[in-house]
């Protein structure tokens, strides 16, 4: 399947009888929708939208989306919408990633991105209206054909029909006569009921591709001519290279060029073994780095001595220090959470052609925006030459929005004269990433007589993923992912939430759900101490302050009655409850488990999982998504943790990297409340929830409580003698 269109192609077909093209534009101003005729109005004032929906006479509709596919179904969820609001025929569908441009930015984000659980919320309405406007202009070409009223024709499965004659015609062989039109800036939606494909469990369009093996991913991109390069990096940070022997790897069959870049030193051959192999004869000499000291010792000895420094204030109600004293019962508690690699099935990767007047790029990313700029600036040409081809990504999870892998294929293309790609091993994925930032809290808070929670003090340290990425969002000295989520929705007259923004060594950047993944850890453990100290049960406990928030409580109360709350449950295992919002997005998770006290060991026998996303696009999707979230979350929660020492990352595949195994899936159950609220994001909320679950339900199978994690045998044999 293609993956791009250029501006000039676009232009070709809309304007040379190739049927109906709806343009949209994203401007200041909201969305322009255009057709044939606009268009050619437009060249002359050298405007060049680009297509989103195009229906050619043999009846295909394709749908171009600028988003990334990276397993969460973006691929067939906005292909949904648009067939259904155009009221076209499921089978005549197909998709195509959008060329990198301004033209295709997010409308709400103002880039060509995919992240934040957003592509569907953003891109509900603008498709929806684009694909109106076509259906409108379809059903006036028809009745233009007929003359009759167009009050008299109805679209309906790809085709207009005509009730009063009995005629009817598909879209493809009105699709040429609809591109004439002018676009209805006004076209009527349809109402919910009127949905015949939105709010179904709709099978994935690149599923076939993806089981014959024709689609796709960065690793599958061959360009004639080109060379594979690998690159030797530093085994610490800020360490620069002292030495090497260049000769050595020259001397390595296929070896054609040693090149110094940035990040290390890359040689560049016929293979990639052949680049492996010259990388090691190198023999780099590295200095020490920095912060040679560097180990997991030192880096949290540095985050706990920041939590008696003062932070920015991030929230502040009431009088937490009043409250406090005055509070019937009182508890206090430290978190230390690490740092945790994004381990992508696909490892990092790009392929990069640059010619004079023209750069081709093939990459699995979520960026294209910052791809293209990166491009711009490394190779001198315009935006109209650089060409982005958006391959299906082997998992994303926020490290495909950066760029330094892109960086790394640009430079070389440019030294070389040569197509390159560059392939990372597993080595140099997991010693090489932006980690999800490690962080230590610390919590106050009290409840009064009647067991309700009066104060709470949340002080959190955490590195700053916004003042690196988005530094404007970074507002008061508060990174907004750092505290998001952090007591909320929960109903405490008095909070005080403050951010010390700690610098390390360590690079990090977004992970899945972001602060929400710490953040809802914290919290909901605390929360369930509370409800202990407060001697409630902690579901009616996390009732009680939310009283406000029915969307909140339906997803608990669902969740508790899905797993059999306050039932009997098999000698020796624990029920654990949590809820989060996040991202729009109310879930709650119920965790069954049970634990060996005497080697720390754990099994999670069931998760059941209640969310509430607001309208629904594909409920198949939402529940993969939150199995997804689920499974990736529970191995956080057990397993991973990056490990440092001499000055860098120590982990380095998974023999020292675990994650969750097959055999250790628990069974997941996901129930989905179906209400008529505002659009929430799915891909990240699903993930939140489950560490602290788990964690309570160890408590509640063994009396222990668990403030580290992962939550190894050793973390919970630790907590246990402290206990």
């Amino acid at each position: 399947m293609r993956t791009s269109m250029s501006r000039r192609e676009f232009l070709q077909k809309s304007l040379a009888g190739a049927g109906l093209t709806i343009a949209m534009s994203m401007t200041s101003s909201g969305c322009r929708l255009m057709g044939g005729e606009d268009l050619k109005r437009d060249m002359a004032m050298m405007f060049t939208p680009n297509a989103w929906i195009q229906i050619t006479p043999d009846e295909t509709v394709k749908c171009i989306l600028n988003k990334s596919e990276m397993g969460q179904g973006v691929y067939t969820s906005l292909p949904m919408i648009i067939a259904d609001e155009l009221e076209a025929d499921w089978r005549n569908i197909c998709f195509q990633a959008a060329p990198a441009g301004a033209k295709y930015v997010d409308p709400g984000f103002g880039m060509q991105v995919t992240g934040g659980s957003t592509s569907i919320r953003h891109m509900f309405e603008p498709l929806r209206m684009a694909a109106a406007a076509a259906r409108e202009m379809l059903v006036r070409a028809a009745a233009e054909t007929w003359a009759v009223s167009v009050k008299e024709c109805q679209a309906l499965q790809g085709k207009v029909h005509h009730a009063k004659s009995g005629r009817s015609l598909n879209y493809g062989e009105l699709c040429e006569k609809a591109s004439q039109l002018s676009v209805p800036l006004n076209a009527s939606l349809k109402k919910e009921d009127q949905f015949r494909l939105i709010g179904k469990s709709m099978s994935r369009l690149d599923v076939w591709d993806k089981v014959n093996g024709s689609a796709t991913f960065g690793t599958d991109v061959f360009v004639p001519g080109m060379l594979y390069a690998a690159i030797g990096r530093p085994p610490s940070y800020g360490a620069k290279a002292i030495s090497y022997d260049e000769s050595a790897a020259q001397r390595v069959p296929g070896v054609s060029k040693v090149v110094p870049i940035d990040r290390g030193v890359a040689v560049c051959a016929d293979t990639l073994h052949a680049a492996w192999k010259g990388r090691d004869a190198l023999q780099v000499q590295w200095e020490k780095g920095f912060h040679a000291d560097l180990n997991n010792e030192t880096l949290e000895k540095d985050f706990l001595d920041h939590l008696n420094k003062p932070g920015a204030r991030a929230r502040e109600e009431g009088d937490v220090r009043n409250a406090l004293r005055r509070a019937a019962k009182k508890a206090e508690t430290t978190f230390v959470l690490p740092y945790l690699a994004h381990v992508t099935m696909e490892p990092m990767n790009c392929t990069v052609y640059i010619r004079p007047d023209r750069c081709d790029l093939w990459n699995s990313t979520q960026n294209q925006t910052g791809i293209l700029q990166l491009a711009q600036k490394i190779t001198g040409l315009s935006a109209d030459q650089i060409h982005v081809h958006t391959t299906y990504l082997g998992g994303g999870f926020g490290r495909r929005v950066e760029v330094d892998v892109v960086e790394e294929a640009l430079q070389l293309a440019k030294a070389t004269g040569k197509p390159i790609k560059i392939i990372w091993t597993r080595e140099e994925d997991m010693q090489h990433d932006f980690y999800r930032p490690g962080n230590c809290c610390k919590i106050e808070a009290g409840i009064d007589g009647n067991g309700q929670i009066t104060a709470w003090s949340h002080r959190i340290v955490v590195p700053s993923i916004f003042t690196r990425i988005f530094p404007m969002m970074v507002r008061s000295g508060v990174d907004p992912a750092a505290v998001e989520g952090i007591v909320e929705p929960y109903e405490v007259p008095n909070i005080q939430v403050e951010y010390v923004k700690i610098d390390t060594p360590v690079p990090v950047g977004f992970w899945r759900s972001v602060g929400s993944s710490h953040n809802a850890f914290t919290v909901e453990s605390f929360v369930d101490e509370l409800a202990h100290l407060a001697r409630r049960d902690p579901l009616e406990f996390r009732l009680s302050h939310l009283k406000g928030h029915p969307r909140a409580r339906r997803v608990l109360d669902l969740a508790a009655e899905k797993a059999g709350w306050g039932k009997p449950i098999k000698e020796g295992r624990g029920l654990g409850i949590a809820y989060h919002f996040s991202f729009g997005t109310h879930v709650a998770q119920v965790a069954e488990i049970s634990a060996n006290e005497k080697d720390g060991s754990m099994k999670v026998h069931r998760v059941v999982c209640a969310v509430d996303c607001g309208q629904i696009v594909n409920p198949g999707i939402i529940t993969a998504q939150m199995e997804s979230g689920i499974l990736m979350g529970l191995s956080a929660a057990l397993k991973e943790k990056v490990a440092f020492a001499k000055g860098g990352v120590e982990s380095a595949n998974f023999y020292n990297y675990d994650i969750l195994r097959i055999h250790e899936i628990p069974e997941i159950e996901v129930h989905i409340v179906k209400t008529p609220e505002k659009m929430g994001g799915i891909g990240e909320p699903g993930l939140p929830p489950i560490a602290p679950a788990v964690a309570n339900a160890l408590f509640k199978a063994t009396g222990i409580r668990v403030r580290r994690l992962p939550m190894t045998p050793e973390t919970v044999i630790d907590a246990m003698r402290k206990s």
